[in-house]
């Protein structure tokens, strides 16, 4: 359903080529390939076809998507394909919500150096909650869990997190019983805190030996060893957030919750309120001030270079997997968890690759792609293909 407000699309085709213009020598391949992803969705460059009702005779021409993961209008889908393959792997136990943040001082270097750094938040985070929760003093067993990087806050800024949703328990190192953390209890925040730091700057002064981090504009002063060290001084001693949520009301709750988070993007076209004399408005939520919703009103420049802070390198994962959700093992692990829940398998489904994608997008969203839009009795049936004044963009790994 086409939206009646302005669009994140609309903002790239109005000043996109004055941003390129003037900002062109600071631009990187990958964002370039979003911005002009984005202006081209859903457009006659990339073609489509036209559609008629098999009972009333509607026509309408439906133009084909970009599928660009940072697109906000192509994550429906792939959103909905993705949280059905999650529902088979959900255990019968709780599942907590952890937060881990990076510190602004090393955002800053994460923007330069993004492959990097949000590799090495990835791998320092996993290896806390594996080391902590294998510890016996504290849970004693393997736990499953996925990571989701957000690059953003409430405005647009740098603000590096992963959200991770845990199994509230896991396997004993023997394979041979369930162990189930307390009731409404992870594991202890501060510990995780502490661990994560160290895990994390000592991975980063890893890179930066190994010649793996590059410094320009403000922070070339960094490039020099001692004042490498001298920066990241009150980083070390400072408590870094990590911030464990109460447990999920259950796992529908997980899938409810996942289903807002895994796939967005930087901002999303409904908080959009006004483009207007190269300023756009945007809805925000301040947390700070008892979560009011607010308005924000930003030159197009600063909207755009804003948005494109949350570009990711081509190929880099934004979803992973550790523990029993590991991809290597994760059907024997997950079974033998199921069994020893006490769980019943259920079935595969089969036959979904054959599937139209929009037979395929009402089966996983309910939302109907070919029911006439006038008489709401007939069936969009395709009746010409429309070829388009671009080559599509190939489509990007949404995890």
């Amino acid at each position: 359903m086409a939206r009646s407000g302005p669009e994140v699309a609309d903002v790239f085709r109005r000043y996109g080529d004055a941003y390129r213009a003037q900002h062109g020598a600071s631009l990187n391949t990958a964002q370039r390939r979003v911005m002009t992803a984005i202006e081209l969705c859903r457009t006659a460059a990339l073609g489509g076809h036209v559609e008629q009702c098999d009972q009333c005779g509607h026509q309408r021409i439906s133009y084909c998507s970009c599928r660009n993961r940072h697109c906000p209008k192509c994550q429906s889908l792939a959103r909905a394909q993705w949280l059905e393959d999650r529902r088979a792997e959900l255990l019968a136990t709780q599942y907590f919500h952890v937060v881990m943040t990076l510190p602004e001082e090393i955002a800053a270097i994460a923007h330069q150096n993004k492959a990097t750094v949000y590799g090495i938040l990835f791998s320092a985070a996993a290896e806390t909650l594996q080391t902590i929760a294998a510890d016996p003093k504290h849970l004693g067993a393997e736990i499953g869990f996925f990571a989701v990087l957000h690059t953003w806050g409430q405005t647009l800024t740098l603000h590096p997190h992963l959200h991770c949703v845990v199994t509230g328990g896991g396997l004993s190192p023997d394979g041979g019983r369930w162990i189930s953390c307390r009731p409404a209890f992870f594991l202890p925040v501060r510990v995780l805190s502490r661990l994560f730091r160290r895990l994390f700057l000592g991975r980063l002064q890893k890179a930066f030996d190994a010649g793996k981090l590059r410094f320009f504009s403000s922070l070339e002063p960094l490039r020099d060893g001692r004042a490498f060290r001298r920066y990241l001084a009150p980083v070390r001693q400072a408590p870094w957030v990590v911030y464990a949520k109460p447990p999920f009301g259950g796992p529908e709750q997980v899938l409810e919750y996942v289903g807002r988070y895994t796939h967005r993007v930087a901002i999303s076209n409904n908080r959009l309120r006004d483009i207007d004399d190269g300023r756009i408005s945007f809805a925000w939520t301040d947390y700070r001030d008892h979560n009011r919703q607010k308005v924000m009103t930003l030159a197009a420049d600063e909207f755009i270079r804003r948005f494109l802070l949350h570009v990711l390198p081509e190929g880099f994962h934004r979803i992973r997997y550790y523990g029993l959700l590991g991809n290597r093992h994760r059907a024997q692990k997950l079974a033998r968890c199921r069994e020893l829940l006490g769980m019943t398998i259920s079935e595969p489904a089969h036959g979904q690759a054959e599937q139209d994608y929009r037979c395929r997008c009402e089966e996983l969203t309910g939302h109907s792609l070919t029911q006439c839009p006038v008489c709401r009795q007939g069936r969009m049936i395709i009746i010409k293909t429309i070829d388009g004044a671009t080559a599509r963009p190939p489509p990007w790994d949404t995890s």
